[in-house]
């Protein structure tokens, strides 16, 4: 029972050498901070930027919907509300309807009813129901329009390290990179905080911005207010692009070698006391 005690320790003895030794061989480097907004102190006050909404661009869909005092005038401005059912294998399972949206051609134009083709590409969607409200009471069609729209297509991805990366349907036409982040469930502890990247396609052109979340700098960039199809790609740590492949870089340092060393001649030293102990 003796010599199964001492062996019993020994043993704890060899697990907490190779934990120590292995935490010892870490790269001090590794452990960044990964707190957001690192440089804001305590009752730090912002001036906000006017977010001016979402850009209207080609293949758009868009809700346009006018009303007035009399609901009657405004019925031949507004297209069907479309009902549709939810199939199974076994058939329909029940009935809903959906407002049909006008889809923004490539020239950014719409199609509406008494005022023929609008060029709607390059406005926002406040200064489309300007636009629309002024057309309806210029052609004495109706002076009392109130006209609302609202973007149907909205969707931004969130790929790269987070915890639940995917396409994200936003209600309303305002978001945030930290809000859609939040519904990504947040980066994982191998994401970079100082290397976030929004991938935009706007007017033929695709820009890449590169953020980092642990300034404050973040709120004044142009893609701290997300636009429709943007994509956010969280860039992986060192340590989680080297868990896919053998780094060979680390076998040929000099941190390696030394730790291999180090538990070499503590396991050595352990040994030597086990035959010690067992004579």
């Amino acid at each position: 029972m003796l010599i199964e005690f001492r062996m019993k320790k020994i043993l704890h003895a060899v697990v907490a050498a190779v934990l120590i030794a292995a935490l010892a061989s870490c790269n001090p480097q590794t452990y960044k901070k990964i707190n957001y907004l690192q440089d804001v102190r305590q009752d730090t006050t912002m001036t906000m930027k006017v977010n001016k909404g979402i850009i209207i661009q080609p293949q758009d869909q868009l809700s346009i919907v006018v009303t007035s005092r009399d609901p009657k005038m405004a019925v031949p401005f507004n297209l069907s509300v479309a009902s549709f059912y939810a199939g199974t294998e076994m058939g329909v399972t029940g009935g809903s309807q959906r407002i049909t949206g006008y889809v923004v051609d490539n020239s950014g134009m719409i199609d509406f009813p008494s005022l023929g083709l609008i060029h709607v590409g390059g406005l926002n969607r406040w200064e489309l129901q300007e636009l629309i409200k002024q057309k309806l009471a210029d052609e004495g069609l109706l002076k009392d329009a109130i006209v609302t729209v609202e973007f149907l297509n909205f969707k931004v991805s969130v790929l790269g390290e987070v915890t639940a990366p995917g396409t994200y349907t936003v209600q309303g036409d305002k978001i945030t990179i930290l809000q859609a982040l939040a519904l990504a469930r947040d980066l994982t502890i191998y994401g970079q905080r100082e290397d976030v990247k929004v991938i935009r396609e706007q007017n033929g052109r695709r820009q890449i911005f590169q953020m980092d979340l642990t300034r404050s700098d973040i709120f004044d960039s142009p893609a701290y207010y997300l636009q429709q199809n943007d994509v956010v790609y969280v860039t992986p740590s060192t340590v989680r692009a080297g868990q896919g492949e053998i780094n060979e870089n680390y076998f040929k340092s000099g941190s390696f070698w030394i730790s291999l060393a180090s538990i070499s001649a503590t396991m050595a030293t352990l040994i030597i006391n086990i035959v010690r102990v067992n004579k």
